[in-house]
């Protein structure tokens, strides 16, 4: 099977750009949602902790808990199954999941301020500090998300706008209802590098981290670097005359005479489809053909072959993003950590 590289000094890089703009590690929350946005959960959760970051953002229960050891806060996303644990913390999505936590369960309360996604409204937040007092969970921070940070849209200011009023308003709930004080966080990677002074409590950093965030030019931030490098083993190799065809539906047509070689790493592994006969890797090593469940046909004879080491760049060729890229690749590809 192929494997995947993770460049240690890479990530250290990209925190350091994160912790110059948080202004501190402590309100760093690294995002290990969807296996660490493919990289692997514990093996950047891992390394997360030996740089000093701990707090952490995961999607779900299962996930807090395998993580459980790194750090000394946990928030889960989008789960309601508790795990008894004083680090984590649960996401409350609307005033119907409330009920669906028990006393004490330590919570933080997510507001839609334009995203119109998950998240209870401006309208309901009176109602919402009234029905988690009753069931006596544990409130101790309200946040929201940004749809458009890495676009340059009006949405981010507007939604801006409208978590200052609900952290106003909330703030003075908070006092009513006999919580402590509440801590307050709204951004994503896109949208700290937004801020020329950031001041909330923590942010929410992903994709920057991991060192494939595009932006516009305007809002560009420089010194980025990719963690993930994906390589691939031969499988086999042929000589193609000129004219012969390769792969499903006989869709890549030699030009000349060459050497054409299998490398383990197919759709069934993570790589996307849409690349067929529309990408060629990092050192200009063409892909032949369409992308099989299980292997895919360069034209190469290299023993081993670099794939791609930004997923930024695989994007453009597969027509998504780069969290699509890196995502898709399965949690059993081996992971190794380098540099």
């Amino acid at each position: 099977m192929a494997y995947i590289k993770l460049n240690k000094t890479n990530f250290f890089n990209n925190l350091n750009i994160i912790k110059e703009h948080t202004k501190s590690v402590e309100k760093i929350a690294l995002v290990l949602k969807d296996n660490a946005y493919g990289h692997g959960l514990t093996e950047m959760a891992s390394l997360a902790s030996e740089y000093g970051i701990k707090r952490a953002v995961v999607r779900t229960s299962e996930e807090a808990k395998k993580i459980e050891e790194f750090f000394e806060y946990i928030l889960v996303l989008s789960d309601t199954t508790v795990v008894k644990s004083e680090k984590v913390r649960y996401t409350i999505n609307s005033l119907n999941s409330i009920s669906k936590f028990s006393n004490g369960t330590k919570v933080e309360l997510k507001v839609d301020t334009g995203m119109h996604r998950n998240g209870i409204s401006k309208s309901e937040l009176n109602e919402a500090f009234s029905k988690i007092k009753e069931v006596g969970l544990v409130l101790e921070a309200v946040f929201t998300h940004h749809s458009s940070a890495d676009e340059l849209t009006s949405e981010w200011f507007s939604q801006n706008c409208n978590f200052k009023i609900v952290k106003e308003e909330a703030s003075k709930l908070a006092e009513e209802f006999g919580f402590t004080q509440l801590r307050f966080h709204s951004s994503n990677s896109a949208s700290l590098f937004r801020h020329s002074n950031f001041d909330e409590d923590m942010a929410r950093v992903g994709i920057a981290a991991y060192g494939c965030m595009s932006l516009p030019s305007s809002l560009r931030v420089e010194g980025f670097k990719p963690v993930l490098s994906l390589y691939a083993q031969k499988i086999s190799s042929r000589d193609l005359q000129k004219g012969q065809r390769v792969g499903y539906g006989s869709t890549y047509e030699s030009s000349r005479d060459l050497i054409i070689s299998n490398y383990n790493f197919g759709y069934g592994d993570g790589f996307l489809r849409s690349c067929s006969n529309n990408y060629s890797t990092p050192e200009g090593i063409e892909l032949a053909g369409r992308v099989s469940m299980d292997n895919s046909s360069f034209v190469s004879d290299s023993d081993e072959l670099l794939i791609f080491n930004d997923a930024i760049e695989i994007a453009k060729s597969a027509g998504t993003i780069s969290y699509e890229v890196l995502t898709s690749l399965k949690s059993d590809i081996r992971r190794e950590i380098v540099g």
